[in-house]
């Protein structure tokens, strides 16, 4: 039998990002924390967290971590008296949903539900890693295949467009958008896993070849320098509405949009939270997803 104890440290120490932390989390030492995890590695015969800042799982130390995680949930839901504490569901989201459609989602099962969200951002054709790996119980993802021990159920597409500012336009597509401007006018991009503007560009133009990059990883940050005249970039056009209406930012191609399919994975679990958290998800996903 595993020691629930110690399983506890763990993944305080985890999602705290540290022992100390993980302590004042517990309240107990951080002694009394560090024994423990030593202790279940002692157990386990193999190493859980690799030390560092912030400390992160090795892959017996997330797989414990997911089984200490399912194993509360499920709990939480047998009402043991004097149990007040709200079950929290770890759900990895990409920045752009959460920027747009997530927040009605989360709004409204918060509003029903006494459980809490742990949302972790990671880039869309990511976050199911996070499931795999056992850092989350459900995803936002780009992956149409469920990952192991999880049901999938497809949300709709967010639209993106290709946009940029007045000046950027007049200045690096005076003779409209081809693949050999695109080959040397500045692209934004959030993060260097971030391809969609490639993929844009090949959809629509034939072509992998843009310009040199700026990478921006943040949500607003990257709409703000678009705005400003630092590159072109695509972006979700509910993001970027009002900037349009404004003439903040003109679309680079007005009849090219790219929509990228989204998919919302849940592990296999009999948990009424994370049924309720799926049934919020689609309903706002129908609202606002193409």
């Amino acid at each position: 039998m595993l020691d629930y104890d110690a399983l506890a440290a763990l993944a305080a120490v985890l999602r705290e990002g540290g022992f100390d932390r993980a302590a004042a989390a517990l309240g107990v030492t951080p002694s009394a924390v560090s024994q423990r995890v030593r202790a279940l590695e002692e157990r386990v015969g193999a190493a859980l967290i690799a030390r560092g800042r912030p400390p992160r799982p090795t892959r017996a130390g997330a797989r414990l971590c997911a089984h200490f995680e399912r194993v509360r949930l499920l709990e939480s839901e047998l009402g043991a008296p004097g149990d007040d504490a709200a079950p929290a569901l770890r759900v990895a989201v990409n920045a752009d949903s959460l920027a747009t459609w997530f927040p009605a989602a989360a709004a409204a099962f918060a509003r029903a539900q006494k459980a809490t969200l742990d949302v972790v951002l990671d880039d869309e054709g990511h976050t199911a890693e996070r499931l795999r790996s056992g850092d989350a119980l459900a995803a936002v993802t780009l992956d149409a295949e469920p990952a192991p021990g999880c049901r999938i159920q497809p949300l709709g597409a967010l639209r993106y467009v290709a946009a940029a500012s007045p000046d950027f336009v007049r200045r690096r597509f005076a003779h409209g958008v081809t693949a050999r401007t695109l080959a040397a006018a500045p692209v934004l991009r959030f993060d260097r896993r971030d391809e969609l503007q490639m993929r844009w560009a090949r959809a629509w133009f034939g072509t992998n070849a843009l310009g040199p990059a700026h990478f921006v990883p943040a949500t607003q940050g990257f709409v703000d320098c678009c705005a400003a005249g630092l590159g072109w970039a695509m972006h979700p056009r509910a993001l970027i509405a009002n900037a349009l209406a404004q003439g903040r930012l003109v679309e680079l191609a007005p009849r090219k949009p790219f929509d990228v399919a989204l998919h919302w994975q849940q592990v296999r679990l009999p948990s009424a939270p994370l049924e309720a958290l799926a049934r919020t998800v689609r309903a706002a996903a129908g609202r606002a997803l193409v």
